[in-house]
């Protein structure tokens, strides 16, 4: 990451919270409830140790599978998270929950290029999909950064560039 500050890609994991235990509770909801309930808790461990039985007997269902990397993801398992978000823009590439949170972790780990990709197919299926948008502005804006940093140490007389990098901080601080 530069050693610029730049406001963190928001996931869409809390909106699917508050929406999952908005569903009726069928046999398996409840579960799937109790299991958002301890991620919303930030109790990912447990989370996840409830999700191997039901992920056991549902394999294909994409809500527990996506809870699952966001679990993975939150307990420092990045490699985890994105094998689970991998799987699942394949099963369901109509989904851009998945796309998005791909490239939440990609930011994370400074892997802009991975990032702006996933987030443009999160956006090439829903195009009105906010939160993709939001993020993808802020993978251009560390991206940029990185340009007019570049620019700046090839040519410290570069008003140009330094100007542009003071004003893209100035809009990124907290």
């Amino acid at each position: 990451m530069t050693k610029t500050h730049f406001s963190p890609l928001r996931s869409l994991a809390s909106a699917l919270f508050f929406v999952l235990c908005l569903l009726p509770f069928a046999t398996h909801a409840t579960s799937l409830a109790d299991i958002t309930a301890l991620i919303n808790q930030r109790q990912y461990a447990p989370a996840l140790a409830a999700l191997e039985p039901y992920l056991a007997t549902n394999p294909t269902d994409a809500q527990g599978r996506f809870l699952k990397g966001v679990a993975l993801g939150e307990l420092n398992q990045p490699a985890e998270a994105i094998a689970v978000f991998t799987s699942l823009t394949e099963d369901f590439p109509e989904m851009p929950e998945p796309y998005n949170n791909l490239a939440v972790i990609y930011a994370k780990q400074n892997q802009l290029e991975n990032a702006r990709r996933a987030l443009e197919m999160a956006i090439r299926t829903n195009p009105s999909y906010a939160t993709a948008h939001e993020n993808l502005g802020d993978i251009y804006a560390r991206l940029a950064s990185q340009a007019y940093s570049q620019a700046k140490q090839l040519d410290a007389a570069n008003t140009s560039a330094q100007r542009k990098l003071a004003l893209l901080n100035s809009l990124t601080q907290p």
